[in-house]
């Protein structure tokens, strides 16, 4: 194996962690009561948000202001993100990743306690010495009441 090649595997794997840190942060500070002074940063100028039924919204302000508003409709989640693939493209500047969504949350219409679960398709782009999201995709696959699990209400609405 030459030096070169050498390289670029590491900076492959470099990069693979700083995106898994970069998906860490975002969980954390969506768990921080959704701090958008936090979690604005972690995504492109022109990033698109899109949580399907929880809204899509485009480019980092529109991404701030949801998130400013995020915690009076759910007060308390705990994001458990799991089962990343993360695939960087040629360039080493590109990436994609999937990954698994578990939450335990509380819906703030009723104080309902909900589980959510679903998957990520993300996009990602190095800036500088670090990466951000460019497109954030959440497919929910079940909102549940707490109460009645998910095998008698896969998917509830609860309002927005």
């Amino acid at each position: 194996m030459s030096a070169h090649d050498l390289e670029t595997r590491i900076r492959r794997l470099e990069a693979i962690e700083a995106i898994r840190l970069l998906k860490a942060r975002y969980a954390r500070f969506c768990d921080d009561a959704y701090n958008a002074e936090l979690i604005a940063p972690l995504f492109a100028e022109e990033a698109i948000w899109d949580g399907g039924v929880l809204g899509r919204y485009e480019g980092r302000q529109a991404i701030r202001e949801f998130f400013s508003n995020a915690s009076s409709v759910m007060p308390f989640a705990i994001h458990h993100i799991t089962n990343p693939e993360i695939e960087i493209d040629a360039s080493g500047d590109r990436a994609t990743g999937r990954w698994r969504l578990w939450q335990p949350c509380i819906h703030a219409v009723g104080e309902q306690a909900l589980w959510m679960a679903g998957s990520y398709r993300d996009r990602y782009r190095r800036e500088g010495d670090g990466w951000v999201f460019e497109d954030v995709l959440i497919n929910l696959e079940m909102l549940s009441p707490y109460e009645a699990g998910w095998s008698a209400a896969r998917m509830v609405e609860v309002p927005a």
